[in-house]
């Protein structure tokens, strides 16, 4: 386990963003986009994630309604994310991740990226915001 270092993940039944980050740093980096398989995370894909950077803990956006209620995809969420903690044997942390993919397209629309090419970038960059409002949230010890 790499001391301070957070996987974040916005899920998508077909696409998962994934990103790293640091307690000590920090600071939230986008990693990669992993295609499902049907509704299925790449589970292999995650694998190699995990084994690469050996997080101490991860971190999964909760998709809530603007109302703060719960929806199909925030249950689908959730599965994922008990998925994980019993997978790798790690904690999981919530995030709120309302208006992450907002977030996300503005900022590829500040940096000059393509409105066609943001598909490929837009969950990468929406699981960097929800890790970032972790790391925001978290004291250093």
């Amino acid at each position: 386990m790499t001391a301070g270092v957070y996987l974040g993940f916005d899920f998508g039944k077909k696409d998962t963003g994934v990103a790293v980050g640091s307690r000590h740093t920090r600071l939230a980096e986008p990693l990669a986009v992993l295609r499902s398989q049907g509704a299925e995370p790449d589970w292999a894909a995650l694998d190699r994630v995990v084994r690469e950077w050996r997080p101490e803990g991860l971190v999964v956006g909760l998709p809530l309604n603007m109302d703060g209620s719960e929806s199909p995809m925030t249950r689908a969420t959730r599965a994922f994310g008990t998925r994980l903690a019993a997978r790798y044997n790690l904690p999981v942390h919530w995030v709120d991740e309302r208006l992450s993919s907002r977030v996300a397209t503005d900022t590829l629309l500040e940096a000059g990226v393509p409105l066609k090419r943001h598909k490929k970038r837009i969950d990468k960059i929406a699981a960097q915001t929800i890790l970032q409002a972790f790391l925001n949230e978290t004291r250093q010890p």
